[in-house]
């Protein structure tokens, strides 16, 4: 698969034949998030506090409601938080950052507009028209476009599209990416298929991703660390959620989904969410 970025080696003998890319740490810091208006107010986020290494994956996991698309709408600089702040790496994140880029639920391209198009969309204000097209062919070819160019949204399927969404979101090849549950409206085959992509465009060239879902498998397939939000039973008189749990996922990727040591995780984040090993999150 082609490369997203032209890596670098290090010339130091400790660092030789690693790849260095641009991704970039992440951190929450004491993140609240209270929504008000005349009558009332209503605190979905309390006391975040997280760090995330460069280059690492981490899932974010919990009930619908529990507050991890607000989380993440924060990193984005597409919400402000009521106390505490982001930062990617040492700079507080206070609005829109092209450091970091977004991939949505829908994929929401524009219908008049080609795929290739779309994609074009995400790269960097005043780049060289040589130079977006030849960025543009190589992210159709990584997402398995290619072929697709010149369709409009409409002409291909839902799994398609989504895949040129990731494409566009990539396009800038941004520090931090955040995926706000990407994969929730596909097919279960189509969602087998793009999380495996994403584990090889990481492998590829390595970024930052803070991942929402509500998958507890997608979640063990794709991330280093799965941090589960939601209110402890011995917290409840205070409002908003929390990080429960961080759960480290031992084993290396691309990962087998019929692992032991996966289905045991498995069991132990349904158990944290209140459902039974049998249940679907």
């Amino acid at each position: 698969m082609t490369a997203l970025l032209t890596p670098t080696e290090d010339t130091s003998s400790a660092q030789k034949g690693k790849k260095t890319t641009n991704a970039l740490p992440v951190t929450f810091t004491s993140v609240g998030r209270t929504f008000t208006d005349r009558r009332s107010a209503h605190t979905v986020l309390r006391d975040i506090s997280l760090s995330i290494d460069s280059g690492e994956i981490v899932a974010l996991l919990g009930a619908s409601g529990c507050g991890k698309s607000t989380l993440l709408r924060i990193a984005a600089g597409l919400d402000s938080p009521s106390t505490g702040h982001v930062s990617i790496a040492d700079k507080r994140v206070t609005g829109i950052d092209e450091r970091s880029a977004v991939a949505f639920q829908e994929s929401r391209l524009l219908p008049w507009r080609s795929l290739a198009a779309n994609v074009a969309l995400g790269l960097p204000r005043q780049t060289p028209k040589t130079t977006a097209k030849e960025r543009v062919s190589e992210l159709l070819e990584v997402v398995r476009l290619k072929d697709f160019a010149d369709h409009r949204p409409r002409e291909v399927s839902g799994g398609m599209a989504q895949r040129a969404s990731l494409a566009r979101a990539l396009a800038r090849t941004p520090g931090v990416l955040l995926l706000d549950e990407p994969f929730g409206a596909l097919d279960a085959l189509t969602r087998l298929r793009m999380q495996d992509l994403v584990v090889d465009i990481h492998e590829n060239t390595p970024t930052t991703v803070l991942l929402v879902t509500h998958d507890v498998d997608e979640a063990l397939q794709l991330a280093d660390r799965v941090v589960v939000l939601g209110t402890p039973e011995h917290e409840t008189q205070q409002p908003g959620a929390t990080i429960q749990r961080i759960v480290n996922v031992p084993t290396p990727r691309p990962r087998d989904r019929s692992s032991t040591e996966l289905a045991h995780l498995r069991g132990e984040l349904l158990a944290e969410l209140g459902v039974g090993e049998a249940a679907t999150c």
